[in-house]
């Protein structure tokens, strides 16, 4: 399959970079390139996303954690009007949980009861390898149908009320670098 490169190792360009607007923080400072990855401060809350939507394809994210495991996250089909919870299906990265769905902004999937402000649909197995560590996470969109593979394990599936959307990573916790991110 045909790649197409989402960060080309050297700077942000194709990326539109968010943080909560109360924070006071420039966003300069919390998303960077070093080494030859993408390193997330993890505070404050907020998202990089790419600056055109994409529809059916399979993301790839390579992601580790720098020191501690903590929590982020990979949004895909992500509406327009940037907020810090925008509408999103978040595959989630949080350390221990690395699969699960969040539904945010209002966003919702066929297989659960989305109810409340940030509903969950569990991953089947933990996969994921430790802090420091570097993680890949696959993730299918067919339609309105979207499955995650973490580390090539099965992992979730869901159906959710888009077919296209933003690709955005998230900042939320602690440090972490991201690598390899591409579409095919």
């Amino acid at each position: 399959d045909e790649k197409t490169q989402l960060f080309n190792g050297e700077d942000l360009a194709g990326w539109e970079l968010f943080v909560d607007p109360t924070s006071g923080v420039k966003p300069a400072d919390v998303y960077s390139v070093k080494d030859g990855n993408i390193l997330v401060a993890g505070q404050p809350f907020g998202y990089m996303r790419t600056k055109e939507k994409v529809g059916d394809c399979t993301l790839h994210v390579e992601w580790r954690w720098v020191g501690e495991g903590t929590n982020s996250g990979i949004f895909v089909h992500v509406q327009d009007g940037d907020q810090l919870w925008p509408n999103a299906i978040e595959c989630q990265l949080c350390n221990g949980k690395a699969g699960d769905y969040v539904m945010l902004g209002g966003s919702k999937i066929e297989e659960i009861e989305c109810i409340g402000q940030f509903p969950v649909k569990d991953r089947v197995g933990n996969y994921e390898k430790p802090a420091g560590e570097w993680n890949e996470a696959e993730i299918i969109m067919e339609g309105r149908k979207i499955t995650v593979y973490i580390n090539g394990q099965f992992q979730n599936e869901c159906t959710c009320d888009s077919t296209d959307g933003y690709i955005a990573l998230q900042s939320e916790g602690g440090p972490l670098e991201f690598r390899n991110v591409y579409i095919k």
